[in-house]
């Protein structure tokens, strides 16, 4: 999901902090991302430890003050090291910090809508929540392979800003999983399709 929008109001709605179940299921998802991280961090040391070792040895060593030369070419590979370590590691950085920020309860209703014409190429339709009043809470864009329909009910919702709807009507919607494994080790299906 993508947020789209976002009613001021809604900071003014009833909301609870994460659960510490909720908070680990998160933090789980991190730290197997961190696992996979840990290549462009090996990579981002060993390369700024042959760039400093050849400008040393440049500096040190007469006969091979010529190597200060291939020094940048190491440098360059660590600058893309460093930038592979971070994209790897920024999206589920923040939707960790995320579950430090509240999650909001609001008896109103939940929307489905069809994708429109400023919607992303495999967007699939918006899921809002709505005021009493059926003014939008909040919304998010959503993704994946069944196109929504155009459908409001009449719901308790808990949601939170950055993730969508965690719960209608007391049912989890499946966006934070009851349980991940240590390190999200064996989440993704080894046959067949991730469900929707």
């Amino acid at each position: 999901m993508k947020q789209r929008l976002f009613d001021r109001r809604t900071r003014q709605l009833a909301h609870r902090p994460w659960t510490t179940r909720e908070r680990k299921v998160v933090w789980r998802g991190l730290t197997g991302r961190f696992a996979i991280a840990i290549e462009p961090l090996l990579g981002l040391l060993f390369m700024t430890f042959l760039t400093f070792g050849i400008i040393y040895r440049a500096h040190h060593v007469p006969a091979d003050r010529d190597l200060i030369k291939i020094a940048w070419i190491f440098a360059i590979g660590a600058i893309a090291f460093a930038g592979y370590f971070v994209a790897v590691l920024v999206a589920p950085f923040v939707a960790y910090l995320q579950t430090f920020r509240p999650i909001y309860i609001v008896d109103g209703y939940v929307r489905y809508r069809e994708k429109d014409h400023i919607s992303e190429d495999d967007g699939t339709g918006y899921v809002a929540t709505l005021f009493e009043d059926r003014s939008v809470a909040c919304e998010w864009e959503c993704f994946g392979r069944t196109a929504l329909p155009n459908l409001t009910i009449p719901a308790m919702i808990e949601f939170s800003e950055y993730a969508g709807i965690h719960k209608i009507d007391g049912r989890s919607t499946g966006l934070i999983p009851d349980e991940i494994p240590v390190l999200a080790i064996g989440i993704a299906p080894r046959t067949g399709q991730h469900p929707d």
